[in-house]
């Protein structure tokens, strides 16, 4: 074989993550349709044309019953923002027939109307119902930089409301700045007690460079990357997104084409995924989910 020429670059192989069992079904239900405009958007959600739609309610049954069918053992709704769908709380109904179910939520559209619905899904649904509000910093100038004017205060009265009603709520914080996530969470841990949350519930993030943070981090995951750790802990090892446009390797890349897996069905989705994109990176490095574990 002969040897490269001076100054090539070598490239490994892409690995590819083995698929184990479906787990997770993630609903992108809004698309990339939300009423904030976060700096760190992960799909760079926002209020004006959406690159990414919303699914329709049928879509939305037929990925349930054929994930259900698969043994799925959780759904998560996630956007853009799940709560601008007109739809949202029968489809949330829908879900929780057929397994536990998280909503992904900023919070600033769950006023005591909302929560209400809410704690009534709750109180009557076969499975239980988690509340995921996404506030990024425990100061109101800090968050609101990266949110939107108003979005702190929106978030912690949504997170208030939602624990009146003993739905216990999960804030999840992304780590957009240079502040360690063990202090970002005791910090954030303290807010919730501060407004009288008496049962904390924080999750922290990594930043993924995706979306409007695209270009923020790169590399690819390669075969002796893979070998080194268990590669049950990619969430692409067990879960699959439905958004828009198909069935997407996972909730990060949903609405990417080299994310696509299946154009519309979840069971020609169970199969490895190549890591190809620098999010994966991420993955990898920290062992991240976006579920609630």
């Amino acid at each position: 074989m002969d040897a490269p020429a001076p100054g090539a670059r070598l490239t490994a192989p892409v690995a590819a993550a083995p698929f184990r069992d479906l787990t997770t079904l993630w609903v992108q239900v809004t698309g990339a349709w939300c009423n904030l405009q976060c700096t760190h958007c992960i799909n760079a959600s926002g209020p004006r044309d959406p690159w990414l739609p919303a699914l329709d309610a049928a879509e939305v049954r037929r990925h349930l019953r054929e994930a259900a069918a698969l043994g799925v053992k959780e759904v998560y709704f996630t956007g853009g923002e799940p709560f601008l769908h007109p739809e949202i709380v029968p489809l949330l109904a829908f879900a929780l027939e057929r397994a536990p179910t998280t909503v992904l939520t900023n919070g600033t559209l769950v006023d005591e109307t909302a929560a209400d619905h809410l704690a009534a899904l709750a109180t009557g649904a076969r499975y239980s119902l988690e509340i995921r509000v996404s506030l990024d910093d425990p100061t109101r100038a800090r968050n609101d930089a990266i949110r939107g004017v108003g979005a702190f205060d929106r978030a912690l009265r949504a997170i208030r409301r939602l624990d009146a009603r003993g739905l216990v709520p999960i804030l999840t914080a992304t780590e957009v700045d240079v502040v360690a996530g063990d202090e970002l969470y005791e910090r954030l841990r303290r807010l919730l007690l501060d407004v009288g949350v008496r049962k904390p519930r924080v999750k922290i993030l990594p930043l993924f460079p995706v979306g409007r943070m695209a270009g923020h981090g790169g590399g690819t995951v390669t075969a002796e990357m893979l070998d080194a750790i268990d590669p049950g802990r990619l969430q692409c090892s067990d879960s699959r997104a439905a958004a828009a446009g198909g069935v997407y390797a996972c909730p990060i890349l949903s609405g990417l084409p080299a994310a696509r897996r299946h154009a519309s069905s979840v069971a020609a989705t169970l199969t490895p995924t190549p890591l190809a994109h620098p999010a994966c990176l991420v993955c990898w490095q920290t062992g991240a989910t976006c579920r609630n574990d």
